[in-house]
Formats: structure tokens, sequence, C-alpha cells
């Protein structure tokens, strides 16, 4: 193998290999806290949490793989609409383009997400994420293939659509990562101020996830409250 296939192949591996190591620095960030705030919260969950961290890595072999494929585009052809001069894009556009992709993620997660709870699919696919029972900081990537699938090609088609620069990607790779596992660590880590306030009505946390976790057939969406309330999927808070 040699030329553009084996430079596609190992910016593929090199991308999963990073998406691996954020789960587990960052997941594990958050199971160390949740060991010193709320000890014994995992207890007995050992097999659980070791089922997690399978489904997890696989999901993030997947995740890695058109992520490569499209870091290779942008380095190689420029395919994307990436860019990193400060001054290609108004500066108001910077935080626009997070709330852009965080808002079309959210959507196309809640839909997909209802999608997966049909009993089909459900016992197909999504019945492996809701293994987590309950949840924890290493549960967030833990999804069977299909499941992985239909989130590793968001952000990957959204950087041919919707102009970003690099730093700003990061930004939101870094709300997806904290938001998925901060809403599954099976508590609630925000103030409750903050939680009930005007802002934290609207977006979601544990408080929130968890109750889905409980219930099922409510509280689908991933960062915002917006879908959930339109579409009367809302069951309100939990007390994880």
């Amino acid at each position: 193998m040699s030329g553009p296939l084996a430079a596609i192949v190992a910016s593929a591996l090199a991308m999963s290999l990073i998406v691996g190591a954020r789960y587990l620095v960052t997941s594990g960030f958050f199971a160390w806290l949740t060991g010193r705030v709320r000890p014994g919260h995992y207890a007995g969950l050992e097999r659980q949490i070791g089922s997690e961290l399978r489904w997890s890595l696989l999901s993030a072999l997947i995740y890695g793989v058109p992520a490569g494929i499209v870091a290779w585009g942008w380095r190689e052809h420029g395919w994307t609409r990436i860019y990193d001069r400060w001054d290609a894009w108004p500066l108001w556009w910077l935080p626009l383009s997070v709330l852009a992709y965080l808002f079309v993620h959210d959507t196309w997660f809640y839909w997909t997400h209802r999608w997966m709870h049909r009993p089909r699919i459900f016992r197909l696919a999504h019945a492996v994420h809701h293994a987590s029972r309950p949840p924890t900081a290493w549960a967030a990537m833990s999804f069977h293939p299909i499941e992985a699938l239909t989130g590793a090609v968001v952000v990957p088609v959204l950087v041919f659509l919707i102009p970003i620069h690099v730093a700003m990607l990061g930004v939101v790779l870094l709300v997806m990562t904290v938001m998925g596992i901060t809403n599954h660590m099976g508590w609630e880590m925000f103030p409750r101020a903050f939680v009930h306030s005007r802002l934290g009505d609207w977006l979601i946390t544990a408080s929130h996830h968890h109750r889905h976790h409980e219930q099922y057939k409510c509280n689908y969406g991933l960062y915002f409250r917006v879908w959930d309330r339109l579409c009367r999927t809302d069951a309100g808070l939990s007390a994880p």
C-alpha cells in the first residue's frame, strides 16, 4: 500500500488513536472525580464498566475513520470549509459557528435517538448503550457499531457545509466530549442554582439525561431541550 491510500489509512488510524486516548483521559478523569466526590458511587459496577470500555474503544475506532479521512482531505487538498486564518470570516461568526454545529448535531441526535428507540432497532443496537444502568463516566461512547456510525458522520459532514475556524472546531469537540461524559456520570456535577436557572432550563445535564436512562421514552436530546419541548418528550429532571 502506497501513495494517497496509505496516507488516508494512516490518518484514519491516527485519528482513531486520538479519539480513543481522548476518551480514556477524559472519562478517566471524571470517573476519578466521581470517586473523590461520591465515594463508592460505582461500587459493584466493575463488569458494566468493563463492557463500557470495550464498546467505547470500538466506537473510537469507528469515529476515527471518517474524521481521519476528512483531516487528510483538509490538509492535503483543502476540501472542507475549515479555515485557520482569523480574518477569513468576521469575528462574530466564531461563536455562532460553534452554536450552529451544536444545534445541528443536537437535531440529528434527537431524531436518530428517537429512531433507535423503535423496538427493532433498539434490540439490535441501542440496547448496548442502555445496558449501562446506572450510566457511568465510562458510558458516553458505549455504543453498538450501528449507533456509533450515526454519531461518527455528523461533524465530518458539517465541515463540508458550514465554515468554521479550526480553533472553534476544537471547542465543538471539547463540548461534545465533556457534555457526553458529564451527562452520563450518574450524578449532577453542576450547581442546583445553574441547573434550575433560565439558561440551565434549556440545557441538558445529568439531571435531565439520567431520567432518559430511567424511563427510556423521554428526554432524547444531547445538548439542548429545544426538540424535547417542541415534540413534548421532555419529562423534566431526575435526581441522580
